[in-house]
């Protein structure tokens, strides 16, 4: 017999005053009540209950041990129910991965918010450009930008990755202000890699499309270099509205073709099928969910 049940029902003897009212209490027969007190007493080598036909006395034992009984129960249940919270509450390390520019710009300060709301959870970012693996290098989940791949990750699109092209007032009033997007071609552009530098495209507000050639004398394979670069006159950037618009509204860039729509990016978080069971990253995907979305 476990000895736990056992324990339970000699509490509920004690305080119900008879077997009997313990084993109704328990949710089983008398007979079975009875077992569990006698398994009790072999157990500890100790008289727990005097009993006559018409009532029942603890003895100075039994009365010691109902008390520790009493407290063993309550601790077994504490330790239960904390369990219990555990599997349902987020909790542990967390390692993502994450693009550079969003992940500095975007998802930083959105982790305060995150840590604050699930106090129990940690999380290890990893900031990087490249596809990384999920399996091979421990992540589990990470924030793709662009179309995805056919794979086993299941994946919850978020908001669309926008675009802006900058300059600054230092540099258009040296080269001037482009008047239409053809004239890109005439200035130099920054790029994140020579093969970027080939065409943007942008969209009017009529939904024609214009394929502008552009060439630059600049190219870095970093976004936050490359908004540098722009605010320091070296050229006109295309890159995340994310990483630029915090200059615009303080005037240290211009946005330039505010009227035309550039070519956005789908944007996911991935991750292993077999992880979402887990409370902390169940938390983590939802949220992204809810404040990229």
């Amino acid at each position: 017999m476990d000895v736990f049940d056992s324990m339970r029902v000699y509490v509920q003897a004690v305080e119900k005053g008879s077997l009997s009212a313990a084993a109704t209490a328990c949710g089983i027969s008398a007979t079975m009540a009875g077992n569990h007190l006698r398994t009790l007493e072999k157990r500890l080598g100790m008289q727990l209950l005097q009993r006559t036909t018409r009532r029942q006395h603890l003895t100075a034992f039994g009365e010691d041990y109902y008390a520790r009984c009493k407290e063993i129960l309550r601790l077994v249940a504490e330790t239960d129910a904390q369990a219990q919270n555990l599997q349902l509450a987020p909790a542990g390390k967390l390692r993502i991965s994450a693009p550079v520019s969003f992940g500095t710009e975007a998802l930083m300060p959105a982790l305060s918010v995150y840590l604050a709301r699930y106090p129990e959870v940690s999380v290890d970012v990893a900031l990087c450009d490249r596809v990384v693996d999920l399996v091979e290098e421990g992540f589990e989940a990470a924030i793709r930008i662009g179309a995805l791949p056919d794979s086993a990750l299941i994946a919850r699109p978020l908001a669309p990755y926008r675009l802006m092209i900058c300059a600054s007032p230092d540099y258009l009033a040296r080269r001037g202000t482009p008047a239409t997007p053809e004239d890109l071609s005439q200035h130099d552009c920054l790029s994140f890699s020579p093969a970027a530098l080939v065409h943007w495209r942008l969209t009017d507000t009529q939904d024609d499309i214009c394929r502008v050639p552009v060439s630059g004398r600049l190219q870095v394979n970093n976004g936050q270099a490359l908004r540098v670069a722009a605010l320091h006159g070296l050229g006109i950037v295309l890159q995340p509205a994310i990483l630029l618009q915090a200059d615009v509204q303080a005037g240290r860039l211009v946005q330039l073709f505010a009227n035309h729509t550039l070519p956005s990016r789908p944007m996911s978080v991935v991750y292993l099928p077999d992880r979402y069971r887990s409370p902390k990253l169940r938390s983590f995907v939802d949220f992204l969910v809810e404040r990229f979305s």
